[in-house]
């Protein structure tokens, strides 16, 4: 599993709404700055979120983004499939049958480990990875 840019940096932007939650919508340029990332780049991220529900944004002034819900209902894995689809170790995986007949012998060993990455992701809440809760964490993304 190769996480690309756009799935880093969209977890980057729902841990700094999380560690903000309680604010309001927090602007663009603000978070851009924050994060160091360009506003144009990051413009293409927030709309993956958006569009998956995952955060709402606001026109006009006082606008900008915030979470959809508690930061605490939040995991890495739901962010990261709405920014990379699948989180499979290999392509195919998701068209079980043509992928049995392709890879019979090793077809067991893909689904092992990609349910192990489906769980593992699913359990890291982005709280666990706020500044404020990070300490003595072991978690590493």
């Amino acid at each position: 599993m190769l996480v690309s840019t756009k799935g880093r940096y969209a977890l980057r932007v729902v841990i700094d709404l999380a560690e903000r939650e309680g604010e309001g919508y927090l602007p663009l340029r603000d978070v851009a700055h924050r994060l160091g990332i360009s506003e144009k780049y990051l413009e293409s991220v927030l709309k993956t979120l958006v569009r998956d529900h995952l955060i709402e944004g606001m026109r006009g002034k006082g606008g900008g983004y915030r979470l959809t819900r508690p930061a605490a209902d939040y995991t890495a894995g739901e962010v990261l499939r709405a920014t990379e689809g699948s989180l499979a170790p290999v392509t195919g995986l998701d068209n079980e049958e043509a992928f049995r007949i392709e890879e019979p012998r090793c077809h067991g060993m893909w689904e092992k480990l990609d349910a192990l990455i489906e769980d593992y992701l699913d359990g890291v809440k982005i709280t666990d990875l706020c500044v404020s809760t990070l300490a003595g964490n072991d978690y590493v993304i």
